[in-house]
């Protein structure tokens, strides 16, 4: 089978596709990946991925969205795919729609989380969820990554057959590494007996960096590692003014360290994951950090919730309160004990139920058994 995976941007498709693509081409097919000019493609590319670059916009704008619409439909004409899988609130309607205009036999999309599910303007909510009915018409292959989207396509009419397939990572990449913990802690400057809160995500406003920045001060003692950037395409408030403040009340406690590859190796030098999201599809990090053995506390909200398991595996808080935040993360900072039981109890259950082979496999038997 011909197949297009399309999705937004680069940092999507290397980040959340690409095993996908690797799985679908180990079982014989020509996987083509589409998505908007980047230069996190350096790696698919490099691994032999053909990757077309489409003027996908993360907007509203009409005209926008109609240069892409025109871009996807010369694209999938020329291409004559047999199975587009597209991906992402925006890409996803577009890619449907013209993979329904071009005649393609199969459509599939995979829902990363609603948009009507969002925080917004009550139009702004109506409107991407006529966009999703429609859509989900036009649509063979309907997957969430969550369960509670997929009851909210089936209890809104949105799909008749929804199916959660859920998220997952490679067990033997994030796991447990003494060596890599003892030199990144070297690397960055922070002893062994620090307790190290990390947080791996884009530098924007829904992540819940606001409260976590102010509830690391009522955690004496221990240090915050923040993994990540804000993406040339990331709406909403820049966080300069925060991370600013922060940096006077925290000092050497907050060590803002940037896009980085070696994610692995930092989770290992941790000792708790933090998401304090306002909202989530199932997030990757979440998974990579539990199969690293740390604790999480994250946000009682739609995806976090079905993965952390309250005073098991981590804490779930109040998804923008500070105070909470703050509660949670001194309870772990102070209790060796209970990090290292919950993060064993993590581990546990991440190999259950979020492990990248059994995702895999099953997804790509989904997306290839019925055509």
């Amino acid at each position: 089978m011909k197949i297009l995976e399309i999705t937004n941007v680069d940092f999507s498709l290397t980040h959340f596709l690409l095993p996908l693509m690797r799985a679908l081409r180990e079982d014989g097919h020509d996987v083509v990946g589409v998505c908007a000019e980047g230069p996190l493609l350096a790696q698919p590319r490099a691994e032999g991925f053909r990757v077309e670059a489409l003027p996908f916009a993360r907007s509203f704008s009409p005209l926008a969205q109609a240069r892409a619409f025109l871009a996807l439909v010369r694209l999938i004409r020329r291409e004559k795919p047999d199975l587009v899988h597209a991906h992402m609130p925006i890409s996803g309607v577009l890619a449907r729609l013209a993979a329904k205009l071009c005649g393609v036999p199969r459509i599939a999309y995979t829902c990363h989380g609603f948009l009507f599910n969002q925080p917004g303007s009550h139009a702004r909510r109506i409107l991407a969820l006529v966009l999703e009915k429609l859509c989900g018409h036009v649509t063979d292959i309907f997957l969430t990554v969550s369960q509670e989207e997929a009851e909210d396509a089936r209890r809104l009419h949105i799909h008749p057959h929804p199916i959660a397939i859920g998220n997952g990572r490679d067990s033997t990449r994030f796991r447990p590494d003494d060596a890599a913990r003892a030199r990144i802690r070297r690397e960055v400057g922070t002893s062994e007996h620090t307790p190290v809160i990390i947080v791996v995500s884009r530098l924007v406003r829904h992540k819940g960096y606001p409260e976590l920045l102010e509830a690391m001060r009522a955690v004496p003692q221990a240090e915050l590692w923040v993994v990540g950037e804000r993406l040339p395409s990331d709406h909403g408030s820049v966080l300069d003014t925060c991370f600013e403040q922060a940096r006077i009340a925290l000092g050497p406690r907050l060590k803002c360290l940037g896009y980085r590859t070696d994610i692995p190796a930092l989770l290992a030098a941790a000792d708790i994951f933090t998401l304090p999201s306002h909202f989530e599809g199932l997030p990757m990090s979440i998974i990579e950090a539990m199969l690293t053995e740390l604790p999480v506390v994250s946000t009682d909200i739609r995806g976090p919730r079905e993965q952390v398991v309250q005073n098991v595996t981590g804490l779930l808080v109040p998804p923008a309160n500070a105070t909470r935040l703050a509660e949670a993360l001194r309870i772990l900072t102070q209790n060796a004990a209970l990090r290292a039981q919950m993060g064993t109890a993590a581990r546990a259950r991440a190999l259950a139920l979020f492990d990248e082979r059994i995702v895999l496999t099953r997804t790509v038997r989904l997306l290839t058994e019925t055509v």
